[in-house]
Order: C-alpha cells, then structure tokens, then sequence
C-alpha cells in the first residue's frame, strides 16, 4: 500500500479518532453510533487513514476483525496522540473552558432514581451545552467498547484499570413489616431471626447473611433460605412493605418507611457491613470539562455516610 497526501479536507486527527473508536467497540457499527454517524462514513475514513499510512491496519472478515501488526502499533501511538492533543486544548482553552458535548454515565438503577436525579438536574442547569446519557443498570460497565464517560459502583470492587474513587458508603439494616417483627419482639442477636421468612438481594447475598455488632464488631452469619430473589432494591423493598418476608436493605431506601411505621428496624444493634460507593473512569491524560465538571459536583455532593439525608448540593 503506497503512502499519499492526505486529500483536501480531511481532518487526521478525525481520522485517528475514527480508527481508535473502532478498535475501542469492535466493529464500525458500534463506532459509527458512538460517533454519531454512519457505518459508511466510518468506513471511508479507515480507509482513507490506511491510504494516507500505506498500512493495512484492520483484517476483517465477515465475522472477525482483528488489528494487524501495523495497527496495533497505529493504535498505540493513536491513542498517545489524541491525550496529548487534549491535554493541549486543555492548556490552551485553560481551565474555564465550558463543558459541551454528551456525557455518558452509568448509575445503579435505584440509586441513580432515588438520589442522584437532583445532582443532574443541577448539572444539566449549570451546563446547558452539555447532554447526558444517563444509563440505569446494578452493573460494571466497559467503559471502552460502551463508551461511557464514568460511571457510580455500589460494592466493592476487583482490581481495576481505573480511576476508582471512594466518595461514600451505604449503611445496611435488617428490617420487616410491625407484623413480622412482633414474631421477633424479643429478638437481641441474629440467631434470634432465624426462624422468619427472608428475601434476597442476589447482587450482594443469597442463602446467608452476614451481620455485625455496632459496637464491638463481633460478627455472626445467619443461613437464610429466601421465599424470593431479585436483583432490584425497589423490588426488594416493595415485597419487605408487603410482608413477604424480612430484609436486609440499604438505610437510605427503608428510612422514610421506618419513620412512618410501615417498617421496623429489627436488632438495631447489629448490622450489615456497609456498601462502599465509587466513582470510577477511565485513566487519560486529557478529561473534556463535561467530565470534569460532573466528577467535582459528585464529590461535592455526596455525603461519607447514605443514611436516607438527601444530597447536599452546593450552589453554582
């Protein structure tokens, strides 16, 4: 493949980002949709970065696309190159550039409902450049091939190749209707609760509950058979209201039910280990505003301990 001028018009910083974007989703499909254009227009700009190159960067086939040697160290340099280029507009434009452009971001489904509305609409207020992508879904994402911006993890997590940060931690009570809990009216230690029925939050336990002393962090398990499983807090919580069973729910969810006596705290005295709350993103060089501007009101906002207080967000 012969190496030419680039043909008038073309942008190869375009280009390059076009080529990372395809590595980063696997397929021109997926980065024609991140991009925000089309398949053929993904295609033509590969195209025209191998021409200008004279390097085959991609073999593809019907199903397979995979870099080839060439590629992987286009790639490479590609990606060094549009950090650098960022962290130089950054310079630049200094650091009062305004946010524009859409940020995506991924948020636990009932976590991202119940509290974190507020903080985007402040957000949204403050920047009206900006859109956001705002994904409802109790999981890690892939930053890379999803695209996404950042994103809020409730739970611990595994070694990462991100920025993860530690902004708060949930508190986890054990709680059942006045009905169940008058079962249990004497009830001191959790060995006392084993007789009740039990649902499950999948995510976090299954067939056993660990509880611990508030005040001398003794620690006991207690086997539970649950009546019902789900993977959703709000389901959880509704079928705790409707007697189903008790519960070991965040105190943020079950406080205003506690308060207005539809639930009861059981064993104030012991509780579940808390939940940690990170907020994590991809490593770069270079964070557009939109980004930056998001992780500051995050850190701001959220309060050490979620114990059922709303977020306490600073006026702009």
């Amino acid at each position: 493949m012969t190496k030419t001028q680039t043909p008038p018009g073309v942008d190869r910083i375009e280009l390059m980002q076009t080529f990372v974007r395809i590595v980063d989703t696997g397929s021109l499909s997926a980065a024609a949709e991140r991009l925000g254009t089309t398949q053929p227009t993904v295609s033509r700009r590969l195209q025209a970065l191998e021409r200008f190159l004279g390097l085959k960067l991609l073999q593809r086939t019907t199903h397979v696309m995979k870099l080839t040697e060439d590629g992987e160290r286009c790639y490479a340099r590609a990606r060094d190159l549009l950090d650098n280029w960022g962290a130089m507009e950054a310079d630049l434009r200094g650091v009062a550039d305004e946010p524009e452009g859409r940020l995506r971001v991924l948020v636990p489904h009932a976590f991202g409902q119940r509290h974190l509305m507020p903080l985007l609409a402040d957000y949204l207020a403050r920047y009206p450049k900006v859109s956001v992508e705002w994904l409802l879904q109790d999981r890690r994402p892939d930053f890379i091939a999803e695209g996404m911006d950042c994103a809020l993890h409730v739970g611990e997590l595994d070694d990462v190749d991100l920025v993860a940060t530690r902004v708060s931690e949930v508190p986890r009570i054990v709680v059942a209707t006045p009905e169940l809990a008058a079962a249990v009216a004497t009830a001191r230690h959790p060995a006392d609760l084993a007789g009740l029925p039990w649902l499950a939050l999948r995510t976090f336990y299954r067939d056993e509950i660990m509880l611990r002393h508030v005040a001398d962090q003794t620690e006991h398990r207690l086997p539970i058979r649950p009546r019902m499983l789900t993977d959703n807090l709000y389901a959880l919580h509704h079928a705790t209201l409707l007697g189903m069973g008790a519960a070991v729910e965040s105190a943020w969810m079950a406080t205003e039910d506690i308060q207005a006596g539809r639930l009861r705290q059981l064993i104030p005295d012991w509780q579940a280990p808390p939940l940690p709350i990170y907020l994590m993103h991809p490593y770069a060089r270079y964070y557009p505003a939109r980004l930056r501007r998001f992780l500051e009101i995050i850190r701001q906002a959220m309060p050490p301990v979620m114990d059922g207080r709303p977020l306490a967000i600073a006026p702009s």
